[in-house]
């Protein structure tokens, strides 16, 4: 049995997630996007919440020859983060030296797309803030974890994550890992999060820079004297 599509694309799921944020009242909230999916459903979280939009930038890291099943993920930081998943690592016996010759192709996408999305403009600081993580979805929740440890070594207050559309099993195991799970909708048996969509297109770099573009000015009626895009 075919099941029906649950949002017509990544800014309805948005606008959704930001009415059930909205209801959970943040304080001093950031956004951080996990692109590039997760990019146009923060930004209408963003503009509901009047927050900064900033980016997560984190990269899975494969197994091998499974390139799908996340063995590990990588955060952006000034000291770079990352989170392995030991029982995937066990399972399919990858080495150090494999792990590590990810960790760096995967920290020298991370520096190009900080470069692309960024330059030399200034990022917005989570410290002593809520910082709420976004996605277009969750699968196994490798990348949601590392963003989620990288914001808490940034010293964010409290960290939230929000998506559309998990698996019940994962999204179990990302409530431990948060201050607040916000989740629309939680399938079962879970296939994927695309099936959640109508469209569900592969974002180039360019609509990532048009949004950040967009949403510059949210957020820049906060306390003074906070960091800011």
């Amino acid at each position: 049995m075919t099941r029906q599509p649950l949002f017509q694309d990544r800014a309805e799921a948005g606008r959704r997630l930001a009415d059930a944020l909205a209801a959970l009242g943040p304080d001093d909230p950031v956004i951080y996007a996990l692109p590039r999916g997760g990019a146009p459903v923060a930004f209408e979280v963003a503009r509901r919440l009047d927050a900064p939009l900033d980016l997560a930038l984190v990269r899975k890291i494969g197994a091998p020859g499974q390139p799908e099943l996340a063995l590990a993920a990588v955060v952006d930081g000034d000291e770079p983060h990352m989170v392995v998943n030991e029982s995937v690592r066990r399972l399919t016996g990858a080495s150090d030296a494999y792990i590590d010759a990810e960790r760096a192709r995967e920290l020298a996408e991370i520096e190009r797309r900080r470069q692309l999305y960024f330059g030399a403009r200034p990022r917005s600081s989570p410290r002593g803030r809520s910082a709420i993580v976004i996605d277009d979805g969750l699968a196994t929740g490798a990348t949601a974890r590392a963003a989620i440890e990288g914001l808490r070594r940034q010293g964010a207050a409290k960290v939230i994550l929000a998506v559309p559309v998990a698996p019940p099993e994962a999204a179990a195991a990302m409530r431990r890992e948060v201050d607040a799970f916000v989740c629309l909708a939680e399938p079962s048996p879970f296939r994927s999060v695309g099936e959640a969509y109508v469209d569900f297109h592969q974002l180039e770099d360019q609509e990532v820079l048009d949004l950040l573009a967009d949403a510059a000015a949210f957020g820049t009626g906060r306390k003074a004297g906070q960091d800011g895009p």
